[in-house]
């Protein structure tokens, strides 16, 4: 599609999307202007700022600044609602060309569409959500995410913090491990405990608008990669609506959408980050077979396993994909043992195959990758797909899943 009056640094904002006709600045496309195509435009964006953004640990504003202008926020929302109804799978894709750009500014992406799904699918009957999914799309929206505290870390399954409810109002206060973006967003979606008197694993799901709360900062965020996300922690001091409370409880949003989605984006955004090292390395393979009349260099053969690595990861986020989108809307098979364990294997399998991948890569090209002043260098991706396996801990997920490999039998057959 040809963007006629978008910019690298600035797509004009649209004006109007009626009947299939998107209208940006005073061209109107029929059908709406292509999703890869204006992802390429972030990414772009997203790739200029990325060294600087790794380099000061800052927030991606830039990239985040074109996504909005490119409309990427609210994809898949549903039309009615002023989105575009984008299927998980063009969401992972946006991710991927995102991943391959900067880490950070697709791993935001991510979290951010994630909450968006968990309220697109468990919001439907609730007026102030959907009212929220309108605004979301009108203004391009960033959410952030609120869903690990206190001592419990990445058990996102229990809560400490409970709500406090008073007649109509709620209030909550919690000790936010990590809010990711945070400060830069325009609302934070949080788990809680139900009640001062529930258990700690019945929770809900809420969201806070930017002027319902206060971040008091606990500490920063100087990682080793990932730098850009800014997750650091903060005391969240909210207080709304019992509307804004979704009206489905947290376990039944965890299984149905929260843990599946989180996997399937973060998986895609790995998988950019890994295809970006495994060019890097195809280039410099390239350029050092070109130097020395043809002869491969050494480190060739990791350029071959690389690309195998590659293959493999984007197979088992294609397989995942599928096996989501055939099952999203029973929510029975969403929750089955098989279903849950295998989407919780696929963040796994995916981050150790990216891992893989990445380091493939750097092998490949040597000292030229190892070096941070080399067009070839790969320790910026080295050190975000670093993250992936500590991401919602994999000792933690296989530990959990442990029961369900119990359970399940073993396939008599390839087909099976």
């Amino acid at each position: 599609m040809n963007l006629r009056t978008a910019t690298i640094h600035g797509i004009p904002a649209p004006k109007e999307l009626t009947r299939g006709k998107l209208i940006v600045g005073d061209v109107a496309y029929a059908g709406g202007i292509d999703l890869a195509a204006r992802a390429e435009k972030v990414a772009a964006v997203a790739a200029e700022h990325a060294a600087f953004v790794d380099r000061d640990s800052r927030f991606p504003a830039e990239a985040i600044a074109a996504a909005r202008a490119a409309r990427l926020m609210g994809i898949a929302v549903p039309r009615e609602l002023g989105g575009e109804g984008a299927s998980i799978s063009d969401v992972v894709d946006v991710c991927y060309t995102l991943g391959r750009a900067c880490a950070s500014a697709a791993m935001i992406y991510a979290m951010h569409q994630t909450k968006v799904a968990c309220i697109t699918r468990h919001g439907k009957a609730s007026a102030w959500h959907q009212r929220l999914l309108r605004r979301l799309c009108t203004e391009q929206m960033l959410l952030a995410s609120s869903t690990t505290e206190g001592k419990a870390g990445g058990d996102v399954r229990n809560s400490a913090a409970p709500v406090e409810h008073n007649d109509a109002r709620i209030t909550l206060e919690r000790q936010a491990t990590v809010i990711s973006y945070g400060e830069a967003a325009d609302g934070v979606v949080t788990t809680a405990r139900r009640s001062p008197d529930a258990a700690s694993a019945d929770q809900v799901l809420i969201v806070f608008l930017k002027q319902d709360y206060t971040l008091e900062r606990l500490n920063g965020w100087d990682a080793l990669g990932m730098r850009g996300t800014c997750s650091g922690g903060f005391k969240l001091v909210a207080a709304g609506s019992s509307d804004q409370i979704l009206p489905v409880s947290y376990d039944r949003i965890h299984a149905q959408t929260m843990m599946p989605v989180a996997h399937l984006l973060w998986s895609g955004a790995w998988a950019g980050i890994a295809a970006a090292a495994v060019e890097r390395a195809r280039a410099f393979v390239r350029k050092a077979a070109h130097r020395a009349d043809s002869t491969m260099p050494p480190g060739a053969t990791h350029l071959t396993r690389a690309g195998a690595s590659l293959r493999t990861l984007r197979s088992v986020i294609a397989d995942a994909l599928q096996r989501f989108e055939l099952a999203a809307a029973d929510p029975a098979a969403l929750e089955s043992v098989d279903f849950q364990a295998g989407m919780n294997l696929v963040k796994v399998n995916a981050s150790e195959l990216a891992v893989a991948t990445v380091m493939s890569a750097m092998q490949a090209c040597g000292l030229s990758g190892y070096r941070n002043d080399s067009e070839f260098s790969i320790g910026r991706h080295l050190r975000d797909i670093l993250s992936s396996p500590i991401m919602i801990s994999n000792d933690r997920i296989l530990a959990n899943v442990g029961m369900a490999s119990l359970l399940s039998g073993v396939p008599t057959s390839l087909r099976d």
